[in-house]
């Protein structure tokens, strides 16, 4: 069944406007998102006019070229830029579990959306960005870019990413190194259950790049609501377990919140900043998480 396009919600458009993506090195003398590269944006030294595209601020149009022109052009200034940034998705079987109570929104289709919405941040900056979609069966690669252009370009590959087979070999993620430079801040959507994933940011970690981590969860991994008998089946193995539901719970919550603090104590351990996403839980809280200075959303 195809799937339907990734799109951003105008309540999520509107509370991405509150954000800038920023990084740690970004925090010290020169305060938050100054970093020393520089873009085309909308910042204060006046560099050209571009054609005017979907989605720009209406205040970057120059009126008086319009009323000469009778076209929309946008005024494109120099601006310092923060970061590029690089959006690793895991792409393996088990980022397909989706909640009983809504089945089409799966894993993925929650990491596809967040990582349209840092797209989104990264474009309102005027920063390049680029995203490795991470499967057994061949990697999904596209360099940092900036613009409307990329943008559209990731919108359309990620709505045709699927969950499928394991996690990629070191053998597999070998452009990895070549690609991600030592500036680049690397954001990594994943459930985490896969040990190559966690290696995989903790050696990027070690070698200097900036990582965020975000683990996507069901609200039945976080409720373990099952109530009778039931076979769970790990996607990625075909392991199967039978037991019943209500028996289960206790120690699968326990079970499970001693690893989720495990794996926290591993990525604190690696400098990795994290946080986790529930498939009920507002898309961009991730976002406002790491770079809000408010309340994130729920």
């Amino acid at each position: 069944m195809a799937r339907a396009p990734l799109t951003i919600p105008p309540e999520i458009r509107s509370r991405l406007k509150r954000l800038r993506l920023t990084t740690r090195r970004d925090m010290g003398s020169r305060g938050f998102g100054m970093h020393a590269s520089r873009n085309k944006g909308a910042g204060l030294e006046f560099a050209q006019y571009r054609a005017y595209e979907p989605g720009d601020e209406p205040r970057r149009i120059d009126w008086k070229l319009f009323a000469r022109s009778d076209k929309f052009f946008v005024r494109e200034a120099e601006q310092e830029s923060p970061v590029s940034v690089w959006i690793l998705t895991d792409a393996s079987a088990s980022m397909a579990q989706a909640d009983r109570a809504r089945p089409d929104w799966q894993r993925i289709d929650a990491a596809g959306l967040l990582a349209l919405c840092t797209a989104q941040l990264a474009l309102m900056q005027g920063d390049r960005f680029g995203w490795i979609a991470l499967r057994d069966h061949g990697l999904v690669v596209a360099d940092p870019h900036r613009g409307r252009a990329q943008f559209e370009r990731m919108q359309i590959e990620l709505s045709r990413l699927e969950g499928a087979g394991g996690f990629p070999d070191a053998h597999a993620l070998a452009p990895l190194w070549e690609r991600i430079g030592a500036n680049d801040l690397v954001l990594f959507l994943s459930d985490c259950f896969d040990e190559g994933g966690i290696a995989l940011i903790e050696r990027l970690a070690k070698a200097g790049r900036e990582v965020l981590a975000v683990q996507l969860l069901t609200v039945e991994e976080r409720d373990f609501p099952f109530d009778g008998g039931y076979r769970f089946l790990e996607p990625e193995t075909g392991e199967a377990l039978i037991g019943d539901g209500k028996a289960l719970r206790e120690d699968f919550l326990a079970r499970f919140a001693a690893a989720r603090a495990a794996l926290a104590e591993r990525l604190d351990k690696a400098g990795i900043r994290h946080t986790a996403l529930v498939l009920d839980e507002s898309i961009d809280r991730p976002l406002h998480v790491f770079f809000g200075r408010g309340a994130p959303p729920p």
